[in-house]
């Protein structure tokens, strides 16, 4: 009995050699029982997805989230401490200016107070050696004087006696001197 209820059914959609008779899912007497295994198969992979899978996606991303949100929130702390780094190496690089700038200045300072001492130094030298050389030259040009004058009247002597006339020495003196003084 059994056999001939199961040959009912099968009967339909089946042929007598137990071949299907076209596609077995467009049998219009299986669709109750696969409407029954798809509600049933459905609510097995919603169960599975909504109390397993789910929540683990969902912490994953609730946990990527939250890392995301950390490492914003220390990119925006580290951008203001390089901002801060940033304008303090400014500033103290604009104090090394400033403070290089003033040693700069106090050593050309220093060198300028040594340099003027030194030309003080150099400068008063060479009026020593310029009063010097200037009472040198007086002297020699005195000398020079006196040499020619003994030379002009010893010549001017030789001249007249050899001339034929008398020579005192008072005439030509003042001959000589009259004519140095131009």
């Amino acid at each position: 009995m059994a056999t001939d209820k199961h040959d009912a059914v099968a009967g339909a959609c089946v042929d007598a050699g137990g071949g299907a008779l076209g596609m077995p899912q467009l049998c219009a007497d299986w669709i109750p029982n696969q409407i029954f295994w798809l509600v049933v198969t459905l609510a097995a992979i919603y169960f599975v997805m909504s109390r397993i899978a789910l929540p683990r996606i969902g912490a994953v991303l609730a946990e990527r989230s939250g890392t995301i949100t950390n490492d914003i929130a220390a990119a925006e702390e580290l951008k203001n401490k390089a901002a801060e780094a940033e304008a303090a190496y400014d500033k103290a690089l604009a104090d090394a200016r400033a403070e290089a700038q003033k040693i700069v200045a106090a050593a050309k300072a220093d060198i300028q107070a040594g340099l003027d001492v030194e030309l003080q130094k150099a400068d008063a030298q060479i009026a020593v050696k310029t009063a010097e050389s200037e009472a040198a030259i007086a002297e020699i040009r005195d000398g020079a004087v006196k040499s020619v004058t003994q030379v002009a009247k010893d010549t001017a002597k030789e001249l007249v006696t050899a001339l034929g006339g008398k020579s005192d020495a008072k005439t030509i003196t003042a001959a000589v001197t009259a004519r140095m003084k131009g």
